[in-house]
């Protein structure tokens, strides 16, 4: 199928006798989300490294929009509209929240090969100023831009996340548990803006929140060691008995 935005064909990685990627395939279609779930260790972000460049597999091929990735680097990648959240936070906490979506918006600049600048002159730049405060809109952080990002809630951190990939403008989003560490209402409120961003960039999901993953998902895929058991829609894979016995279990089924 030529319109899959993203294929990952029979990827493998191994660290010495553990294999973090057992020829593993799945793609993502325009307008999903599609959910990668398993426990802890299964090597969700370890596929995730690979997906975005930041760790080179061993074997097989990645594609974004039909072109081989596989030999390119993350920058090279986001050119091409690939953007990331991250599972641990890695924005600029000293900085205030519209410095950190300006620096979102600088990155893109250099990804798509642009002139960079010195930062005091940076903040005085108008288009990346635009960009910045679009992104922050989007996500409802308009008015915490001047506000030191250390101070915000858990909740806002990821919603600050989220406005810094926007800026690179995304054909497509790789998000590495975003629901983590949100309390109820913060997962809610995150799960309805994923909801509505999917269909300006599709977006390949790892979570643990289950509620979250089966609210959103149009797919699932079940990764575990290293291996994807499954993929199906959500009543597939609760369905599913091996992904009971090796996952989900009963009780997260009733």
């Amino acid at each position: 199928m030529t319109d899959l935005v993203l294929q990952v064909h029979n990827l493998c990685k191994s660290f010495g006798a553990l294999k973090a990627s057992n020829d593993v395939s799945l793609d993502l279609r325009p307008g999903e989300i599609h959910a990668l779930i398993g426990p802890n260790g299964a090597g969700k972000s370890t596929l995730i490294k690979q997906i975005s460049g930041g760790l080179q597999p061993d074997t097989g091929r990645i594609e974004v929009l039909g072109q081989d990735v596989t030999a390119l680097d993350t920058v090279a990648r986001a050119r091409m509209g690939l953007g990331r959240t991250f599972q641990i936070s890695s924005l600029a906490m000293e900085f205030s929240v519209l410095q950190n979506a300006v620096l979102g918006a600088l990155g893109a600049r250099r990804a798509r090969g642009g002139r960079l600048g010195l930062f005091r002159n940076v903040m005085k730049d108008a288009d990346l100023l635009a960009t910045a405060q679009e992104a922050l809109s989007r996500v409802g952080l308009e008015q915490a831009a001047q506000q030191r990002t250390a101070d915000l809630s858990h909740g806002q951190r990821r919603q600050l996340e989220v406005a810094v990939a926007l800026t690179l403008k995304p054909r497509l989003f790789l998000m590495d548990e975003p629901m983590a560490g949100l309390g109820a209402s913060g997962s809610k409120d995150l799960t309805t803006f994923l909801d509505n961003l999917r269909q300006e960039a599709p977006i390949l999901l790892v979570e643990h929140d289950m509620d979250a993953v089966f609210a959103l998902a149009d797919r699932i895929s079940v990764l575990v060691y290293g291996s994807v058991i499954a993929t199906g829609t959500a009543d597939e894979i609760r369905n599913n008995p091996e992904v009971r016995r090796a996952y989900l279990g009963e009780e997260e089924l009733t």
